[in-house]
């Protein structure tokens, strides 16, 4: 069994910043694309950022320039960096992994951390 637990998310002003971490344990698996989503009351979970595992990212607009992805692949971690935070970042923070085992890919999913940004 493989497992996601995040920690870090919290109350911040506008901006503020927070540091999100997710870590992945189990046994004889690898991940390949590990990252973060967010989900705002109201609106469809979407992509924030994500890294590949040869340390490609892809960025949702909104993060861009004030967001920083990294990722230890030794220790199956993934932390965002989240700088200049706005209101509008408010929202439940997943992260996610797409686990090869046993000779077959899955997406995993967090339990997910609030974020809230006051204004």
């Amino acid at each position: 069994q493989v497992q996601l637990v995040e920690s870090g998310g919290g109350l911040v002003q506008a901006g503020g910043s927070l540091r999100l971490s997710c870590a992945a344990s189990g046994s004889a698996f690898s991940i390949n694309v590990m990252g973060w989503y967010r989900q705002a009351p109201g609106k469809e979970r979407e992509l924030v950022a994500v890294t590949a595992r040869d340390g490609s990212t892809t960025f949702a607009d909104s993060a861009k320039g004030r967001f920083t992805i990294s990722r230890d692949n030794a220790k199956n971690t993934v932390n965002l960096q989240m700088d200049n935070l706005v209101p509008e970042d408010t929202a439940v923070y997943y992260c996610s992994a797409l686990i090869f085992r046993a000779g077959t890919y899955f997406k995993l999913w967090g339990q997910g951390t609030l974020v809230t940004v006051s204004s």
